[in-house]
């Protein structure tokens, strides 16, 4: 008996035939562009699935960070040699049992008219069972069908295990890794089946090649697929699957058989009802689309979709798998995990439908996950853990913001997030305005999209601060809020550029302005060291890089749409990053952006094209609310809407360039990469009620008032020994900004003067260098001693320049 399955009595076979070929060829996933997603609403039901190209993908267990399918489909042959894959060798029309319900009917037709197969899916709202009816129409005689599973157990293809076995006298096909098993069986019971390995002894292999199942029933830790024969004659047809998991092989053996036992149509019937009372507690908003499908109770249901059912608020970024058909086990993860920041634009979708409470479990979810450092990983695992480790700030500062929302929707409940507050903007205090990937996890550096988000993060967290009686706390929240925004224009606006001059404007944002730049005035440099930074380095000047980020500067209300940089960078983004597709106007990330399929519409392999993001459409959508031009925001709307899947799925991004039939590209339309993605259907539902009442509906109030309606500036400039400012404008005092108490020294013209640091309370510790008065003094010289009692840091000494 094989090790690993001698314990599986229940299930395992009497007499073992090992398959051969072990371990088989290296893991692939398939496509991200997902057709539909669907899920119960029953939290009971622990199974999640994906559909794409006609067939079944993925399918999640026991949460929705967890794939354990690459996919699942139906192979047909006869005596002749004739060979079809239902994924690609027939065509598949898709549609939604009803609107706002996740499930599906397929209608795939051989493109040789052998055959037709009608698929109807659903999950049980009550097991962790996904139930398929099928029924297969041959239109020709001796056609033999086979049910194929391509099995990825625990998010890995590789070190799986399959056997052919039984259970309570039934045959059913297990898949195994780990404490993660998977079983299929079907009604009527399986004919001849076999497992192997992939590439070498898999059913698809074998009978692509015109050759016989193997006699295999075992295949172990490997990349495996499991394979059975549809006794589909012996009920005219029409058949059911069911396809169950567990965290041992009879668990997900008896959860298997539930779904061959049960009528479909009484557990269809629970399903829907389920999901028609979720979609009760939505507010009842009128598409604007003009389309068939009512793309807002599309857009609630693919958000409910992607959220956790063993920790409520916990979102994915998506059900799929970037290009996962040119990606293996070392790309595990995907986009089904937790990004902060998305997770939080997920949160803002749902309380813009209605649904606080998901939303505020989102806040309360964050709080569970917060470092005690006070801020996130970059993206993790539901259970918090780390996945990638980098610091992304705007995923520090979003979860201020929705706490903010939450508070003035008078929607918290009784939760208080003050303390997650605090502890989210001391960490934002002592890291920014620098961040160390911008929100698109590509480069260091000082961007509008991040300080924007910081700024208004911090003025909210003022007002928590504020309510709390922490008044002195407050303050040092706003001023550096202030100072922030004063130095958003001083580190990423650029004049007299090149590309200004080409395209006859003043300025414009760049997407992300390096630690170092260089004044197209003087020529002369003006430095604010990286953390980190090697001494002399050099950095690339990224003056000629922008990006629709540098809009978010008025979605953040710190700047009027009217406001002449933000028209002049507009101007540039248009003439730049926009692109005319069949469906409607998108526009890409960033000048020179590499992610996406390559010019001959391969997959991205860390180098590519970079795209049409239908999320960027809305974004900017949203500008032209707040600047009056509400129709156009319209149309962009029905743009997002045109760029769909057949179901209403919103992608990544789209193609833009000629169409590419056999690589499945087509103008205006889904690429490989993922879809749906959750954050582009919270966009569109924010982007109708923004929409309906014709205002931006998640803008914050206190930059609008603070700085469009007052015009607050700040008094000082602010030195940190990570960021490093190595001038000071004339009229501004010096704040020095440090993590633990120090005594700071300074010397002009000759003269001295020392201060202790004041402690604010949020982790830094601050002293203001008097310099407003120093007209025309070339530099001033300070150092910074830090207490005996503690060496960790070591005296510093710099000079700033007035000028």
């Amino acid at each position: 008996m094989d090790k690993g399955i001698e314990e599986h009595e229940e299930t395992r076979p009497k007499t073992p035939k090992r398959a051969k070929g072990k371990p088989g060829a290296k893991p692939r996933w398939t496509s991200g562009a997902k057709t539909l997603v669907g899920t119960a609403a029953s939290s009971r039901s622990r199974i999640w699935y994906t559909i794409g190209n006609g067939i079944l993908n993925e399918i999640y267990f026991p949460d929705v960070d967890q794939a354990n399918t690459r996919s699942v489909r139906f192979l047909v042959t006869d005596a002749s040699g004739f060979f079809s894959d239902e994924e690609w060798d027939a065509t598949h029309e898709v549609q939604w049992l009803e609107t706002g319900i996740p499930s599906c009917k397929i209608q795939t037709r051989c493109k040789l008219g052998k055959y037709t197969l009608e698929k109807e899916i659903i999950t049980d709202p009550i097991r962790d069972t996904l139930m398929m009816r099928i029924h297969f129409r041959p239109s020709v005689p001796g056609l033999r069908l086979y049910l194929f599973v391509d099995v990825h157990m625990g998010d890995r293809g590789a070190d799986n295990s399959a056997w052919v076995g039984t259970y309570k006298g039934e045959k059913l096909l297990i898949a195994i890794r780990g404490r993660t098993c998977l079983a299929a069986m079907s009604k009527p019971p399986l004919l001849e089946s076999s497992c192997g390995y992939i590439g070498k002894s898999d059913g698809f292999t074998l009978l692509s090649h015109h050759q016989p199942l193997p006699e295999s029933d075992v295949a172990m830790d490997g990349n495996v697929a499991i394979t059975g024969e549809i006794d589909y004659a012996a009920s005219e047809g029409k058949f059911i699957v069911s396809l169950a998991c567990g965290s041992h092989p009879a668990e997900a053996a008896q959860q298997a058989r539930a779904g061959v036992l049960q009528d479909f149509d009484t557990t269809r019937e629970l399903f829907a009802r389920h999901w028609k009372d979720d979609q009760e507690k939505y507010d009842d908003v009128a598409d604007l689309s003009g389309e068939p499908l009512d793309m807002y109770r599309v857009s609630t249901a693919v958000l409910e979709t992607h959220q956790s059912k063993r920790f409520p608020g916990g979102f994915v970024a998506s059900l799929s798998l970037p290009w996962g058909f040119a990606r293996s086990d070392d790309d595990v993860g995907g986009y089904h995990v937790l990004w902060p920041r998305d997770a939080v634009e997920t949160a803002m979708g749902k309380l813009a439908s209605g649904d606080a409470g998901s939303a505020r479990s989102t806040l309360f979810y964050l709080t569970c996950t917060q470092d005690e450092h006070g801020g996130w990983s970059q993206n993790m695992w539901l259970d918090g853990t780390a996945h990638w480790g980098a610091i992304q700030m705007d995923g520090m500062a979003l979860p201020i913001l929705l706490a903010d929302k939450l508070r003035r929707e008078q929607a918290l409940d009784g939760y208080d997030p003050a303390p997650m507050v605090r502890r989210a903007s001391r960490f934002l205090l002592q890291h920014g305005p620098f961040t160390q990937q911008d929100r698109w996890e590509t480069m260091p550096g000082y961007s509008p999209y991040t300080m924007a988000a910081e700024v208004a993060a911090l003025l909210a967290a003022a007002d928590f601060e504020e309510t709390g009686g922490e008044l002195s706390k407050a303050e040092f929240l706003r001023s550096t809020a202030d100072a922030w925004n004063d130095s958003i224009d001083e580190f990423t606006y650029v004049e007299g550029t090149a590309l200004a001059k080409k395209h006859t404007i003043d300025g414009y944002y760049v997407r992300m302005m390096p630690p170092e730049r260089v004044s197209v005035e003087t020529g002369e440099g003006l430095t604010l060291k990286m953390p980190n930074q090697p001494a002399g380095s050099k950095i690339h000047r990224a003056t000629d890089i922008v990006s629709p980020d540098a809009i978010a500067l008025v979605r953040f209300g710190l700047r009027s749409a009217a406001d002449p940089r933000i028209t002049n960078t507009v101007k540039l983004l248009d003439a730049t990053l926009k692109r005319d597709t069949k469906t409607g106007p998108v526009w890409t990330r960033s000048t020179r952006d590499g992610y996406g399929e390559k010019v001959d519409g391969s997959p991205f392999d860390k180098s590519g094209v970079g795209r049409g993001w239908p999320l960027l459409a809305g974004e900017r959508a949203h500008y032209e609310i707040a600047a009056g031009n509400v129709d156009f925001a319209l149309e962009l709307l029905k743009t997002m809407a045109r760029q769909t899947s057949s179901c209403g799925m919103i992608p990544e991004q789209v193609w833009d360039a000629k169409d590419i039939p056999e690589k499945l590209l087509f103008n205006g339309h889904p690429t490989g990469s993922g879809m749906p993605l959750a954050w582009a259907h919270s966009e569109y539902i924010k982007l109708l009620r923004s929409l309906h009442s014709k205002k931006v509906w998640d803008m914050p109030p206190q930059p609008v008032q603070r700085y469009q309606v007052e015009r607050t500036t700040c008094p000082f400039q602010i030195w940190t020994p990570d960021q490093q400012r190595g001038w000071i404008d004339s009229g501004k005092d010096l704040r020095v900004d440090l993590s633990e108490a120090a005594s700071v020294a300074w010397v002009v013209d000759g003269k001295s003067s020392v201060e202790e640091t004041v402690d604010s309370g949020l982790g830094i510790h601050f002293a203001i260098v008097p310099t407003k008065t120093l007209w025309g003094v070339a530099s001033v010289d300070c150092t910074v001693r830090f207490a005996a009692q503690s060496r960790k840091n070591k005296d510093i000494s710099f000079t700033v320049r007035v000028r």
